[in-house]
């Protein structure tokens, strides 16, 4: 991720802000951001809401053949993508270290932790196995992805139902919602992350830290916990020495917070299943409050239409009465007229600079027509003066005389020669004659 440097000013004004124990967002160095669940139509479709950052979560399951190591236990199956949508430093189709980070750490901490019974996966062992898939989107980058998508991804799982089957030999039949209802998945316990950030070396330390704190931190210790205080996965990164009282009053601290993720986590999921069995509206559309202009539809208020005359009456009399000064028309130029106070009125001016413009475009006009005037003469000369024009060819034997005519086709007249010339012909013609009898 290319994010945009923070400047020097900034990054003092955040590190003297953390010093007197103050964050941005008002928080205090140990609060959490609110945390807001909201699920979709379908079965482990949920989107989680960890201030303004945002990540969607689904999960979808197929039949495959199991692995030749484990051949009664499912497939589990998770990936996080980072799209530019959420960020514009996130580039498409990229393998950056925040992205290897946060796989590793939301793999370590769902599947290392064996939250989910992967034996009840089994199907037909040695043969076919659900494959469970857990996309996690990040739709909103805020800071503090890694707890988001914790959440998002316990909570998609817990949410999710695969399809009912049953195995008669080596028949395998599938059932759709409609035939059975679906089956939730095995899950023993919910590993949740908690982030923190160390500021100075391990001097300062913030839960939940925002996008532009994570800028300035020296280090960041995420702990992955359930509500039984059983750690699932520990990872520090940024390369901070941390002492043993520092890392034991994280896991305090995230004892805490995962009970009261958990009990969110639960409350939401059975108010989901308390609108479905009702028959309720649910799904993302629903869950947008009313309020918002983004809401479908509004509240509908009821407007207190009795004693409307009265209510008239008393506005009437209370308001102030009208004036008993007419004003007059003031008259600037002939055909306008104004009344009461404001700007003069400037028709006039607008007539006269409508006459200077009507002379000006009159006087163009004459002279465009006086310069296709003298355009035509000059042509017609030009015409005149080649009809009267007379070019001389010479020619190596005889003279030409070529008279051209604009709609004739060109007349040559060959020149009459003169007596001498034709006297030297015939005796030359003679001399020929001669010399040709005497040969024969």
């Amino acid at each position: 991720m290319k994010a945009t440097p923070l400047s020097n000013c900034e990054r003092r004004f955040l590190l003297r802000a953390i010093e007197e124990r103050k964050r941005l967002d008002g928080r205090q160095c140990y609060d959490y951001r609110n945390v807001r669940i909201s699920f979709g139509v379908d079965y482990g479709c949920c989107i989680v809401e960890l201030g303004k950052t945002r990540v969607l979560a689904q999960v979808s399951c197929e039949l495959v053949a199991p692995k030749a190591n484990r051949p009664t236990e499912g497939i589990l199956f998770f990936n996080l993508e980072l799209s530019p949508m959420a960020a514009p430093g996130f580039e498409p189709g990229r393998q950056t270290e925040l992205l290897v980070r946060v796989n590793r750490i939301i793999e370590r901490c769902l599947r290392n932790s064996k939250c989910i019974d992967t034996e009840s996966l089994c199907v037909v062992a040695g043969e076919k196995v659900w494959q469970i898939r857990l996309d996690l989107h990040l739709l909103n980058h805020e800071g503090n992805i890694i707890d988001a998508a914790s959440i998002a991804g316990i909570v998609a799982l817990c949410h999710f139902r695969r399809p009912d089957v049953s195995v008669q030999g080596e028949e395998v039949t599938v059932y759709t919602p409609e035939e059975r209802d679906p089956v939730p998945l095995s899950i023993h316990h919910m590993p949740i992350c908690v982030s923190f950030a160390f500021f100075q070396q391990g001097t300062y330390l913030l839960v939940d830290p925002s996008e532009r704190e994570e800028r300035v931190m020296d280090g960041v210790l995420v702990i992955a916990m359930n509500k039984h205080q059983e750690i699932c996965t520990i990872q520090s990164s940024g390369g901070i020495m941390l002492v043993k009282d520092q890392v034991l009053r994280c896991s305090k601290i995230t004892a805490v917070k995962v009970a009261e993720m958990t009990e969110l986590i639960q409350k939401a999921l059975e108010n989901d299943q308390k609108a479905r069995k009702e028959g309720g509206k649910f799904g993302f559309a629903e869950s947008i409050p009313n309020q918002k202009i983004t809401a479908f539809k509004m509240e509908s208020a009821a407007v207190d239409t009795n004693n409307v005359e009265e209510q008239a009456e008393e506005i009437i009399t209370k308001a102030d009465p009208p004036s008993e000064v007419f004003t007059k028309a003031i008259l600037h130029t002939p055909g306008t007229a104004q009344i009461g106070e404001g700007i003069e009125n400037a028709w006039g001016d607008l007539e006269e600079s409508e006459r200077e413009e009507v002379v000006e475009e009159e006087d163009e006009s004459e002279a465009a027509a006086f310069e296709d005037q003298k355009m035509e003469t000059e042509e017609t000369s030009t015409v005149e003066e080649t009809k009267n024009e007379v070019i001389q060819l010479s020619d190596s034997e005889e003279e030409e005389v070529v008279i051209l005519e604009p709609q004739e086709p060109p007349k040559r007249t060959r020149t009459q020669t003169s007596s001498k010339q034709e006297n030297t012909s015939k005796k030359t013609f003679n001399k020929r004659r001669r010399k040709k009898r005497a040969a024969y």
